[in-house]
């Protein structure tokens, strides 16, 4: 029975645990554990986006209070900017995905989302609404509340607009709306197969002073959130920027706070509360009724009794426990919650130890994974080891565990095709524009994926059988970092990679070469057939091949020159192979994204190419770029037919800048690279004397003040920004070179921008620099800070919030022409 109980916990909202390695807890932590199973009160955060939650109260509500602590996120993040690297969209959501479970692993709360897509900068919460469809992430919002069941609602934003962002305002709207809707069960009724409805407490907006913004108020409700505590050794200021501190790729590094520190509170729905968030809910076990007031004595009697010095010496109370609390025949949520809790302890108190690993950084389907367990009763407890299993394949007999003695067991596993391959729940089907497609009710909300293999290690501890499971990790040895644990994906036994992702026939090319890399995860051998869809094409013809394992083949497919200017086709590349029998096709990338904050991750995808038919001219030659915080923009200036130099601080002091035709620097260079200050007078000198400098987008924000300079003349960068991309554009003078050499540029050219517009326009320039374009949002005045340029001695500059990083790699044909042009300023007409 206890098994199955603990089965349906993990397949409601259990699943992340497995991403990550066990944490090795003190003795203190592990008694704070205990008397965590004293309270049962839960509280669910709110908010849209990865590091929007306000981890100091998350900190205080999960460690001090000890309330089971939640945030909703209700997107991944996905339409942000990266200050690591160069992943964006979908891959940055995964990043982001990875760096709110880190900060959840420190602050003690747990993780949830939505299938929202997060599309960027929104100004306000109709247009949010519009492209997510409201109620379809309502539901979601209902179905976390209704598994989660959270006594109190928090919402990081008001429903009013000072959150600003049209996405915050949004997850405000959905709470409220979502308090009222779990608990009525005519509202997705579909749902209560597997839920039951549920009505919190209150709702409750924190209030925050965030800049000028200040909604805050000695009269609203207020908690400190600011204290120390001696069982974990910091405070909870202290753990919180170690929380944020983890949103690494938005630059959020937090510095620890100590002291008092009030969080204030306004209610949105249900009971004011008087002295604490949860005023008014039963917390104590007298919230089960009869059995309560026994099962919180044998609790309290393991805290009293507690030896720092041995913690094995609690395991035969807490299997007590276990067993008391595993013959309650109790409805309530909290009884299997903390039943799992139980379990944990007996393991940490215990000292058990149970690994499991392979040496194999990826799983192949056809091929075998080799597996071991290993077990060590390390302080000795009665405990007897029943059996492993895998996949159903048992790995050990029935052991007695001597003290602090390593059992370790083997078995390799053939892995059938029809094992699925380690894909993200969110991404296995095609994602909608702005929502991602999950048809699995079971896996909405849920941050992460299951491991591909499980080990269930079953021992009877003090006469009561346990199964722990853990999830078999690649395990490593680094050299500098020591031991490493990483998730173990599942990989096709081929996959199709793709190079260049633009093609670009701009009439001077009649053809162009697609180079396709057929990459053997296995050993592979068959006649094989290879293509592309979407486009004509000459290419290789079907042929027997052998490919070793970890082998690449490269294919090359001359593609002719496409008719209809600025027309993009996409291109898929394929394989099949025949095996007489059957045929297996393959038509998935594999991409691994490594940073050593969070665990490596895997995904597949289609490894499209763009063919775009374009009128583009270009003028000048070399480029000389200096990357900022990550883009893809240099490479997309190839395609273009420009000569591309990565420039870095040495290279700018010592080279010859004369020789580059236009230096571009990629978004957030100046914040990025503290030494552009140093390059200042050198980049001035090189304008004077005839060059061209572009500066794509720069932001004065948490990362620190901006204080290079910049251009020749002053001018500030603001907050503005259009997010409609299909915002209306003015050219402010037609006349002028930008729109009208090399190419001609028209307002059409401004059609098919994904996202948004521009972002962290110019303001206040001085009047040697010139506003071309005017925009606007819907129902807002015109901004002309997009694109500003100055003449400055022989040379130009360039200040743009145009966001080229997202429209270049699109292949969006008015991007592409507008930025040749740009390029074009200091060449002869």
């Amino acid at each position: 029975m206890k098994s199955r109980i603990l089965l349906v916990v993990f397949l409601c909202f259990g699943l992340a645990v497995w991403a990550q390695p066990e944490p090795a807890l003190s003795a203190s932590q592990i008694l704070h554990r205990i008397q965590k199973l004293k309270v049962l009160g839960s509280v669910l955060y709110i908010a849209a986006h990865p590091d929007d939650e306000n981890t100091r109260l998350i900190t205080y509500l999960a460690n001090d209070k000890l309330y089971r602590t939640a945030y909703l996120s209700l997107t991944r993040g996905d339409g942000g900017q990266n200050l690591i690297g160069d992943e964006q969209g979908i891959e940055l959501g995964l990043i982001r995905t990875q760096e709110l479970l880190a900060a959840r692993r420190i602050d003690g709360g747990e993780q949830f989302f939505t299938r929202a897509f997060d599309f960027g900068f929104s100004k306000n919460p109709d247009e949010t609404f519009e492209k997510w469809n409201k109620e379809k992430i309502l539901s979601d919002v209902v179905w976390v509340i209704r598994n989660y069941r959270p006594d109190v609602i928090i919402t990081r934003f008001p429903t009013t607009g000072e959150g600003g962002h049209g996405h915050h305002t949004a997850s405000a709207i959905l709470a409220v709306e979502a308090f009222r809707a779990a608990a009525d069960p005519k509202r997705f009724p579909e749902q209560l197969k597997w839920v039951q409805p549920w009505q919190a407490k209150r709702i409750l907006w924190n209030t925050f002073s965030f800049g000028s913004v200040n909604t805050t108020d000695p009269s609203q409700f207020k908690v400190n959130a600011g204290g120390y505590n001696s069982l974990l050794g910091k405070s909870y200021g202290e753990l919180a920027a170690e929380s944020r501190s983890q949103h690494k790729s938005q630059g959020f590094g937090s510095a620890a706070a100590r002291g008092d520190s009030y969080e204030y509170f306004k209610v949105l729905g249900g009971e004011a509360p008087q002295n604490d968030v949860l005023d008014g809910v039963n917390t104590s076990w007298n919230r089960i009724g009869k059995d309560g007031a026994a099962i919180e004595k044998l609790i309290t009697d393991i805290e009293n009794k507690f030896d720092y010095t041995a913690p094995q010496k609690s395991v035969a109370a807490l299997v007590q426990l276990y067993k008391e609390l595993d013959k309650i025949k109790s409805s309530s949520y909290w009884v299997p919650q903390k039943l799992k809790e139980v379990q944990q302890l007996i393991m940490w108190c215990s000292g058990l130890f149970i690994d499991a690993w392979t040496h194999q950084p990826y799983v192949v389907q056809t091929g075998n994974v080799d597996i071991q367990v290993a077990v060590n009763n390390r302080t000795g407890v009665p405990a007897n080891l029943i059996n492993i299993t895998v996949e159903d394949q048992n790995l050990a007999p029935n052991t007695q565990l001597d003290k602090n003695k390593n059992y370790v067991f083997s078995k390799s596993i053939i892995v059938p095709l029809t094992k699925a391959i380690s894909q993200p729940y969110w991404l296995r089907e095609k994602k909608e524009e702005y929502t991602y497609t999950v048809k699995d009710q079971l896996l909405i909300g849920i941050p992460d994926v299951h491991p591909a293999y499980v080990a269930q290690v079953r021992v009877n501890v003090y006469g009561e059988d346990f199964v722990f499971e853990k999830p078999v990790r690649y395990k490593y040895t680094d050299p500098v970092k020591g031991e490493i644990y990483q998730p173990l994906p599942v990989v096709p036994p081929a996959t199709i990679t793709t190079s260049p992702h633009l093609l670009i026939f701009n009439g001077q090319q009649s053809t162009q070469t697609l180079n396709v890399q057929l990459h053997a995860n296995t050993k592979l051998e068959g006649r094989v057939t290879t293509g592309l869809r979407g486009v004509k094409y000459s290419g290789p013809q079907p042929a027997d091949i052998v490919l070793e394992k970890g082998s690449t083949k490269s294919y090359h497919f001359t593609i002719s020159n496409i008719d209809n200017a600025n027309r993009a086709y996409v291109v898929n590349p394929y394989a099949e192979k025949n095996n007489d029998r059957d045929t297996i096709a393959y038509a998935l990338a594999l991409r691994s994204i490594r940073y050593d904050h969070i665990p490596a991750i895997t995904y597949f995808y289609p490894d499209q190419a763009v063919a775009l038919s374009i009128d583009l001219k270009t003028a000048g030659k070399k480029i000389g770029y200096i990357p900022g915080a990550g883009d893809k923009c240099a490479q997309i200036l190839e395609r273009m037919g420009y000569d591309v130099t990565v420039l870095d601080r040495t290279a700018v002091l010592t080279t010859d800048l004369r020789k580059y035709d236009a230096i571009i620097t990629g978004v957030r260079a100046y914040n990025t690279n503290e030494w552009m200050n140093e390059v200042y007078e050198k980049l001035m000198t090189y304008i004077h004397e005839g060059g061209n400098l572009i500066v794509q987008y720069n932001t004065s924000n948490n990362i620190g003040p901006l204080r290079a300079k910049i251009g020749p003349y002053a001018f500030n960068i603001s907050r503005n920004r259009i997010t409609d991309e299909q915002a209306k554009v003015k050219l402010l003078d037609p006349s002028h070179k930008v729109f009208n050499f090399p190419n001609k540029i028209v307002a059409s050219d401004f059609d098919g921008w994904i996202q948004e517009r521009s972002i962290y326009h110019a303001d206040s320039w001085d009047s040697n620099l010139k506003p071309l374009l005017s925009m606007a949002d819907p129902g807002e005045r015109p901004h002309d800070g997009s694109l500003i340029v100055g003449k400055y001695g022989k040379g130009y500059f360039t200040y743009t919030g145009l966001v080229f990083f997202r429209q270049l790699p699109a292949g969006v044909p008015g991007a592409l022409r507008l930025m040749a042009n740009l390029i074009a300023l200091n060449q002869e007409q």
